[in-house]
Formats: C-alpha cells, structure tokens, sequence
C-alpha cells in the first residue's frame, strides 16, 4: 500500500511539473508577443513623434494603440503586397513590350538589308542603262551626222531630177530641215523621210514613164508635149505638130535640145507605151555617162 501510494505522489509531482512547464511555455509566448507590440507600437510612435516628444513617453501603449498599430502594420503590408503584385505584372507587361519591340527591331533590320540590297541591284541596273544610254546617244549622234550628209546628198540630186518627180517628191523635200544643226526632228524621222525619196527615185529609175510638159520649141515658143522618161537619165518629147526634142539632167537642172531627126522614133515609142502599136525595137539616142 505505501509503495502505490508512493507510485501515485510521483504521478502526481510528474503531472504538476508538465503543468508548470506548459504554464512557463505560455507566460513566455505572451511575454514574446506583448514585446513585438510594444516595439512594433513605439517604433510607430516615434516615426510619428517629434524629437522633443520622445523624452515625454512613459507609459505603455494602451490596447486601442496597439490595436492601431497593428491595423497600420497590417495595411502596410497589403500595401506592399499590392505594390509587388502591380510591379510583378508591370515587369511581365515591360518583358512582353520588349520581345515586342526587339522582334520589330529585328524585322526592320532584315528589310533595311533588303532595301539596301534592292538599292544596290537598282543602282546596278541604273549605271547599265546609263551605260546603254551613253552608247544609244553616241549611236544617235554618229547617225545624225550621217543622215545630215544624206540630206545634203538628196537635194543636190533633186535639182537634176525631172520636174514631174520634183512635184511628187515635193512634200516628203519639204520635210527635210534646211538647218540640221537646229533642227527638233528626230534622227529617226529624217532617216525615214530620206528613204522614202531614195525608194521612190529607184522605183522611177526603172521605169518608163510618160507625162504631159510645156517646153520651149525650136522657135522659142512654149508648147504642150509628151515627154518620155527612161529611168532618171534620159528622156525625148514630141509636140502635137512632131517636134521634137532631147533631155538630160545637168547640175543646174535638166536640159532640152530640140531635135527634128528623132521625132518619128520618139512618136513610135509613145504609141507603143500607149499601146497604140505592137512592141517593137524603136533606135533613140542616148548619151552614157
């Protein structure tokens, strides 16, 4: 019996020293916590006191203060945790504008070297029509020159030329500049103009042609007559009453001798051309030069 009711004070003497140490662990913690509010409370009131209200603290904050304080502490917080937040979602939208920006970046760079190298193939292109340019315009003055030296060449044949192609040539003459150093024609269009009186002048030197002429007869007196052309070189004219006469071109145009010995000759030919008689061989005179 002494040993149980020894058993039991020991129990007991084990159970009233855990009490008290639970006791101790709580006095302490409110002792721990009672000095956060006290310090976080004075460190609060003295941000907010003046130098010369500090010597006046004496007392302990009250609960309502400290109540205060920790509404204060706990608003700072949230301030600071919203602070964070809005900061984090600036810095991610910053990080997103600049991805942004670094990929435009990076698009204008890619065209900035293709406009460079577009620059660089049009300026290739540029110096190879310039260079095209340079010779067309040597060619079109090596050409100006020569179709000035073919002018000057068509009207001293048009002088000797007979009076009827004189007059069908007339208008394309009248193209030609009469100063071809001053002249806005085109090369081109004066080379066309002066292949259209060599073409023609070869087409008539090949033909036998017959037109109506007033000439001056051997009396001196003008009078209608038929005048045959061979070529650009030779022609013969009978009148109505069968005089007759003979043409060559000169320089200075061409000339008209009157010749009574080939008026039979010259009048055959006519009415064989006008076919008036069968084709025959008819004897005219010629002069080659």
């Amino acid at each position: 019996m002494k040993k149980e009711s020894e058993i039991k004070n020991q129990k007991l003497k084990i159970r009233g020293c855990k009490s008290d140490n639970v006791r101790q662990r709580l006095a302490f913690g409110t002792f721990l916590l009672t000095s956060a509010i006290c310090l976080l409370s004075s460190g609060v009131l003295s941000a907010e006191m003046s130098t010369g209200d500090v010597d006046k603290i004496s007392a302990p904050p009250t609960l309502e203060e400290t109540r205060l304080t920790m509404d204060k502490w706990l608003e700072t917080q949230q301030i600071i945790s919203k602070e964070r937040k809005d900061w984090q979602q600036g810095k991610e939208i910053l990080i997103c504008r600049l991805e942004l920006v670094k990929k435009e970046i990076a698009t204008l760079e890619e065209k900035t070297k293709q406009a460079e190298s577009s620059v660089t193939e049009a300026n290739k292109k540029r110096n190879e029509l310039l260079a095209e340019n340079d010779q067309l315009t040597a060619a079109g003055a090596q050409l100006t020159v020569a179709v000035a030296g073919m002018e000057g060449e068509v009207r001293q044949m048009f002088k000797q030329l007979p009076e009827p192609i004189q007059t069908k040539l007339q208008p394309l003459y009248q193209r030609m500049p009469e100063d071809p150093s001053k002249t806005r024609v085109a090369a081109a269009e004066r080379f066309q103009n002066v292949l259209g009186i060599l073409n023609e002048l070869n087409k008539t030197n090949n033909e036998i042609t017959v037109s109506y002429e007033v000439h001056n007869l051997a009396n001196g007196r003008p009078s209608e007559v038929k005048a045959i052309y061979v070529g650009l070189a030779q022609a013969y004219y009978v009148s109505a009453r069968g005089e007759a006469g003979i043409g060559r071109p000169t320089a200075d145009g061409w000339k008209w001798e009157p010749s009574k010995a080939v008026a039979r000759d010259v009048l055959m030919a006519l009415e064989i051309l006008e076919g008036k008689q069968s084709p025959a061989f008819v004897p005219l005179p010629v002069i080659l030069k």
